[in-house]
């Protein structure tokens, strides 16, 4: 290893690595662990495939534009100006979705916001060819995503955790918490990337520079891929792998919460993945360096198809008991809401026991959690025998109907151990696989026009991202069970693991090249 390889980051390279640390908390507290299930919590049963549907929205506008938002940034002084403005539309519109408690707002900010946090990255990826050399980029680009793990699974993400503890799950004010400290922590970690990281390759602006010749340039850089075969498989590859990436990503934990696993349960698992991929992301770029990128991502892909394999698992075996259990919990319901009182205030009292009963029958032992089921003091007579007989019918319901309550309950224990595995083994490789991808990519591409071709880097990561979650809400519907969405995840991966074994001397060579 290299003299120039082992000295400590510059200045450069330490503001763009902290703009990892910066953003990163949209990625846990927006994407994946927190809102997500506040999302579903509010827009109710089918909130799963509206978050799946709202995510494939951004990430088709992102990528749509990103092609040319590239062109026009590798002009002197534009990626700067870019980056700001859409690191600035995703902390505004972080914030907005604090604000609301109406799912369709909550759904449109979050589009928006993540508009903005795509965006911002787009520009920030290319900068990598501005902050370090080819020799450092593996490095720098791993130290990015570890420190952003950290900085995503530590301060900000532990005390969103802290809140909804100490708060409960249902705490609007825990729950808002965790949306504006995700704000305010993008921006304040995001000024030294302001202050210190400047473009350092690009195209000057003349008057020739008219949109014509941006569109010219993007069609010269589609060709120019194109022609590069080895540059054209790994791109290719890479469209079908990432989808699965950021899919799994982005649906793991609003599935989790349509299979009834605890949010808060789930929301731990998640930090375990923010910190395995601290030292994972580091140990990917030694990996690559010693068996080539293109085995290193290889083996992560191979190791995110087996998660998948056990997401698939985790729900196919909970949902038969599931689906059970909410039929005879539903029959429940309609029986008990037939012996309402009359009274209008009274029956709302009495539609309260009911969801407290109903929330007892998972308790360790429902026969005991039933007894301290009791109309309120000072009741009304008729609540008060409403009450006894909503007793009476609950405890006879949860005997009679013992056997599917035990076998829900110990199917959701297996299937939360599971969501803790799938937690643990997404960090050994989520961190590795996407900063080895962004590396390899930028020590193959011009210096001048990298935002240029990261432009159709990214725009094969999104529109990929397009195809994952909409894949996944499309299957899940029509199947009526969302662990067959989860089976559809697997494509996409032995996908790229084909493409990538099938040209693995085309990539060999063009790793040779660029070294």
């Amino acid at each position: 290893m290299s003299t120039n390889e082992n000295k400590r980051f510059t200045k450069k390279e330490r503001s763009w690595i902290l703009y990892d640390w910066a953003n990163s908390v949209y990625a846990t507290n927006i994407m994946a662990a927190i809102f997500p299930t506040i999302f579903v919590a509010f827009a109710g049963d089918a909130g799963d495939q509206w978050w799946g549907y709202g995510t494939s929205i951004a990430t088709f506008l992102i990528a749509i534009l990103a092609p040319v938002l590239g062109s026009v940034a590798d002009f002197k002084g534009m990626k700067k100006k870019l980056f700001t403005v859409f690191m600035l539309l995703g902390v505004v519109f972080t914030a907005l979705i604090a604000v609301t408690n109406d799912w369709r707002i909550m759904l449109v900010g979050y589009i928006v916001s993540r508009i903005g946090f795509s965006g911002s990255n787009l520009f920030y990826d290319s900068f990598l060819t501005d902050v370090t050399t080819n020799e450092r980029m593996d490095k720098v680009s791993s130290w990015g995503y570890a420190m952003g793990y950290i900085g995503g699974s530590t301060i900000p993400f532990v005390l969103s955790i802290v809140m909804l503890l100490v708060l409960g799950y249902g705490s609007p004010v825990a729950q808002k918490f965790s949306v504006i400290i995700t704000s305010v922590w993008w921006l304040v970690f995001s000024i030294p990337f302001l202050k210190n990281v400047k473009q350092e390759h690009y195209i000057e602006r003349t008057a020739e520079n008219s949109l014509r010749h941006t569109f010219r340039n993007m069609l010269h850089t589609a060709m120019d891929i194109f022609h590069n075969k080895g540059l054209f498989i790994f791109m290719l590859a890479y469209f079908f792998y990432i989808d699965g990436v950021g899919t799994v990503i982005s649906v793991s934990t609003a599935y989790g919460s349509v299979l009834g696993l605890g949010s808060v349960g789930m929301i731990l698992a998640l930090l375990v993945t923010q910190i395995v991929a601290v030292p994972c992301s580091i140990w990917f770029s030694r990996l690559a360096k010693k068996i080539t990128a293109r085995k290193a991502l290889i083996a992560a892909i191979c190791v995110y198809t087996v998660i998948c394999m056990v997401g698939f698992y985790m729900g196919f075996s909970l949902e038969p008991h599931q689906f059970a259990y909410e039929a005879a919990e539903d029959n429940f319901a309609e029986s008990a809401l037939a012996l309402a009182p009359e009274n209008e205030t009274d029956a709302e009292i009495y539609a309260a026991l009911v969801e407290d009963c109903k929330a007892a029958f998972l308790a360790e032992d429902p026969q005991t959690a039933l007894d301290a089921v009791a109309a309120p003091a000072g009741s009304s007579v008729a609540l008060y025998g409403a009450a006894e007989n909503l007793r009476a019918l609950a405890k006879d319901t949860a005997a009679g109907e013992a056997d599917i309550i035990t076998a829900f309950n110990a199917a959701v224990k297996r299937s939360s151990v599971l969501f803790w595995c799938m937690a643990f083994m997404v960090g050994t490789v989520q961190g590795g696989i996407q900063a080895v991808s962004r590396s390899y990519f930028s020590k193959l591409v011009p210096k001048d026009r990298s935002n240029e071709y990261f432009g159709f880097f990214d725009i094969f990561g999104k529109f990929a991202s397009v195809i994952g979650p909409v894949l996944y809400s499309f299957v899940g519907g029509v199947t009526g069970r969302s662990s067959f969405g989860v089976l559809g995840l697997i494509v996409l991966f032995i996908v790229g693991l084909v493409i990538m074994t099938a040209g693995r001397k085309e990539l060999d060579a063009l790793e040779r090249s660029a070294s």
